[in-house]
């Protein structure tokens, strides 16, 4: 047999043991479980030598052993940290410490113990009684070398979270910065609402769609791609704060800024636009980047943070000025003439054209928190036009670390115009923009009822996330990213 399968044969062997003694692997609860982290804040500042009275009971992973015969150590790992237990023979019996001794690394246990320091200064446990909560049947990934090939940890990101506390450090950030988050909104009365995942008509943004069968109802239907218009309905409604945090779906390529499930969190205040969209932007991303680790770090992401135009960004990093090149041909000329060989003009309509020249030369550059203010209408279906620029509208995107992190409009509340809007967006789908956004009747006969001057914000939270804790894939903030089988 390979040395594999005798680990596992090895492990189940034990297993049957354990039975055989009376010992059930699997029990169904261990109630009372401190986590490691209280135990030692509970003891923090005793000295070396120190004995307690004290008792607790922690339950883990086993992560390390040292020595044998009559008195040995083991380490104890749960989410919230790693603790030192010292099993005796003399105190707990021999027999069960025996038994102690011998499970093997990665198995889960419960430990009732009594708190003490070692002479090395180290918080220990001295163990009174233990239980076996799960034996692990398999090996962990090397101690030394964790898990370090790119492919398996995100297959196998249990394994990953097991072998790397950079990578469980990592989610737990992520935990905190979106209750950060929903504590902000909540904070400054806004209601959190559930809208539907499945939709007759998918919109909100420029983006292509999963679709699916509604077998009951006998209809196509589509995965969201934003929860935007139904957000807004909920305006119109006179919910005038809401927000809802949760999954989006868009059929477009893999990349390190892209996956196709990603998480977002749109937020829309009535009678605000989008200069208040960005300071309340601020302040929220802030309040999640001071959670994360140092307040030296949040630094980076307090407000005020720097502002552009979109064509003033372009202008100075091409020397294409998009205002001036306001038709298709003229911009493809323009861009030919320049020299920017990474865009390819073939094909591409005027916004993408634009959208090509912001992620090509612009966005790589915006690593500190930075707005882009005032896009052209083509781009913007959504928004509202400029109080003051014509061919503009209110909307600006957020960008960090090289990416664009939130979206946001003035919202466009005039039913007539936006039904002008989507009469745009339908020829351009009709010239074969697969990402233009649909006609929404309903959407529109909402907007009739009325909607109040709105402001909106989309905030990707896998790419906050990124940008917090400097991460530069988003495979690594998403638990169980999109691969290939």
């Amino acid at each position: 047999m390979s040395d594999a399968t005798d680990l596992l044969a090895a492990r189940r062997a034990k297993l049957d043991r354990l039975r055989a003694d009376g010992v059930e692997p699997f029990p169904h609860a261990f109630r009372g479980v401190e986590p490691v982290a209280a135990v030692r804040a509970a003891h923090e500042g005793l000295e070396a030598g120190a004995e307690t009275e004290a008792t607790h009971r922690v339950a883990g992973r086993l992560a390390a052993r040292r020595g044998q015969g009559k008195m040995a150590f083991l380490d104890l790992v749960d989410r919230s940290g790693r603790l030192q237990v010292q099993s005796r023979a003399d105190a707990l019996g021999a027999d069960l410490h025996t038994r102690l001794l011998e499970l093997d690394l990665g198995d889960l246990i419960g430990v009732d113990g009594t708190a003490f320091v070692t002479r090395r200064g180290e918080l220990s446990l001295r163990v009174d009684a233990f239980t076996v909560l799960a034996k692990s049947l398999r090996p962990l990934p090397d101690k030394h070398h964790g898990l370090t090939d790119v492919e398996t940890r995100y297959r196998r990101r249990e394994l990953d979270l097991l072998a790397n506390e950079e990578t469980r450090a990592r989610f737990v950030a992520r935990a905190k910065i979106v209750a950060a988050v929903r504590r902000a909104l909540d904070d400054d009365g806004f209601l959190e609402v559930e809208t539907p995942v499945l939709q007759p008509l998918y919109g909100g943004a420029l983006a292509r769609p999963f679709t699916t069968r509604f077998n009951a109802l006998d209809q196509t239907m589509y995965l969201r791609i934003a929860t935007e218009l139904y957000l807004k309905r909920c305006i119109v409604g006179g919910l005038e704060r809401v927000y809802e945090l949760g999954k989006d779906f868009r059929n477009e390529g893999l990349s390190p800024k892209h996956n196709p499930e990603f998480t977002m969190c749109e937020f829309y205040e009535a009678h605000a636009d989008y200069r208040d969209a960005a300071a309340r932007t601020e302040r929220l991303v802030y309040a999640a980047a001071l959670v994360v680790g140092d307040a030296a770090g949040a630094q980076h992401f307090q407000p005020p943070w720097k502002r552009e135009t979109l064509a003033g960004a372009i202008a100075l990093r091409t020397g294409i000025d998009i205002r001036e090149h306001c038709e298709r041909e003229s911009l493809s000329a323009a861009i030919e003439r320049h020299g920017t060989a990474k865009i390819r003009a073939e094909g591409r309509s005027w916004p993408q054209l634009v959208d090509d020249l912001l992620s090509t030369f612009v966005e790589p550059t915006l690593h500190e928190p930075t707005f882009l203010l005032d896009y052209p209408v083509e781009l913007s279906p959504f928004a509202k036009r400029h109080r003051t620029a014509e061919g503009l509208t209110e909307r600006w995107e957020a960008f960090a670390g090289g990416m664009e992190i939130a979206n946001a409009f003035s919202e466009l509340n005039d039913p007539d115009e936006q039904r002008e809007r989507f009469e745009a967006q339908a020829r351009q789908a009709s010239a074969g923009d697969e990402e233009a956004q649909p006609y929404d009747e309903v959407f529109v006969q909402a907007l009739e009822h009325g909607m109040p001057p709105t402001a909106g914000v989309g905030i990707g939270i896998d790419r906050l996330v990124m940008a917090l804790t400097g991460t530069r894939t988003i495979r690594d903030v998403i638990l169980f990213p999109a691969l290939r089988d």
